[in-house]
């Protein structure tokens, strides 16, 4: 027995696959997907249910190993990303904390961006550090320092690109050539991006990582995450941690992150053209001292973003007010549309202060090192109309101005 697939054209696109990849209807024809909520799937016998639990046979057989709303989720975003396999997580943390039991020991290194995602750099520093496993933080777009600090035990390369929330943009080719020369693999963290705009892989990446919880739900319901990777990979590395370990993707958060891949395309681009827009406006105010977006000309990598990016700078913007910590307060509470939240990717714009929220638990000095200053501010774009935004940032901005 082997689990069905979608019946769809070999070349099929990218728009279609994000609509149409998953499994076939249940015989009940229903157009779009059911949930299937049931922690564990009856065998016809013994003998049979023998062979599913010792993978002899492909079936559903539990719900911590495998669900059809979590498989229709995997293969769907597989399908964007241009990988094989994926194996769906609770969070985008546990996919990265499935990453690391999968694929390291105690004795191994890592070589990871310093301007990642603040809980990505506590838990490799301080959790898995606890376990022997080592790393070693560089500059974002410093390739020599990324090769300066492989040692023979460096067995993982991690980027995020672009980072949250200074937007840097690390040259993926040549990150991947540098690891496989060095015998390691490397990993990009594509949550700014989505496949919409980028897809890691065809710029020789190993293994791309998601938080669902962002642009692939992109209405702010559900927590997920995920590994696209090589289909052996997922299989030999992955699914047996996860069999153990039990980091699994719920079947309604995973319903709910397949329905929002549908409209992925749709969605990213709009938001992509808005923060844009919203970036020019931002680096023509008297306030502002600073604005980050990879689409702006003035971004110190945007060429690099234009080519890695399908020609767009993505959803996500920060930028310095001229003073500190109580003048970004100022804007920030002077919102009346915006969300005040630690999120990005959904359809309503999200206005955070990092510095105190998302990359809060760092130290000052962890902090500095990454270029996040006390007068930051991050938007994460949605699709209100982008004059009321403008608007809605103005009330504080004009009042430091």
């Amino acid at each position: 027995m082997t689990i069905p697939r979608a019946n769809l054209p070999a070349d099929a696109r990218l728009e279609t696959l994000a609509v149409r990849e998953g499994l076939p209807a249940s015989p009940w024809g229903e157009n779009s997907e059911g949930l299937f909520l049931t922690s564990c799937f009856v065998h016809p016998d013994a003998e049979t249910a023998a062979r599913r639990f010792a993978n002899e046979e492909d079936a559903f057989v539990y719900s911590r190993f495998s669900n059809p709303n979590v498989t229709i989720m995997e293969r769907r975003l597989a399908a964007l990303e241009g990988t094989t396999g994926c194996i769906g997580t609770s969070s985008g943390m546990a996919a990265i904390l499935l990453l690391v039991m999968g694929l390291l020991k105690a004795g191994d290194h890592v070589i990871c961006s310093q301007s990642v995602f603040g809980s990505t750099i506590r838990l490799l520093q301080g959790e898995f550090g606890k376990f022997g496993v080592e790393s070693t933080f560089v500059s974002q777009t410093d390739v020599a320092q990324w090769k300066a600090a492989i040692r023979p035990q460096t067995k993982l390369f991690f980027a995020e690109t672009p980072t949250n929330p200074l937007t840097e943009v690390c040259d993926i080719r040549a990150l991947a050539d540098l690891a496989h020369d060095a015998g390691a693999l490397l990993t990009v963290d594509n949550c700014l991006c989505s496949p919409a705009l980028q897809q890691p892989v065809k710029f020789g990446a190993d293994i791309v990582m998601h938080s669902g919880t962002k642009f692939l739900d992109g209405q702010g319901r559900v927590v997920a995450g995920a590994l696209c990777a090589p289909q052996e990979m997922v299989d030999s590395k992955f699914v047996p941690v996860m069999r153990s370990c039990g980091m699994s993707l719920s079947p309604f958060n995973a319903w709910v992150v397949a329905k929002g891949l549908e409209t992925l395309m749709v969605r990213v681009l709009a938001q992509s053209d808005r923060a844009l827009e919203l970036a020019r406006w931002l680096e023509s105010h008297p306030a502002v001292q600073r604005v980050y977006h990879p689409g702006l000309a003035s971004h110190p990598q945007h060429e690099l973003a234009m080519r890695q990016q399908n020609g767009r700078g993505g959803a996500v913007l920060a930028f310095d007010v001229k003073g500190g910590r109580e003048q970004a307060f100022a804007v920030v509470d002077a919102t009346r549309i915006c969300s005040i939240a630690a999120n990005f990717g959904d359809t309503r714009s999200i206005i955070t202060h990092p510095a105190s929220t998302s990359h809060g638990r760092l130290t000052e000095a962890q902090r500095q090192a990454a270029g996040i200053g006390q007068n930051m501010i991050r938007l994460g774009v949605g699709l209100e109309d982008v004059l009321d935004l403008q608007t809605d940032l103005a009330r504080g901005l004009d009042a430091l101005a």
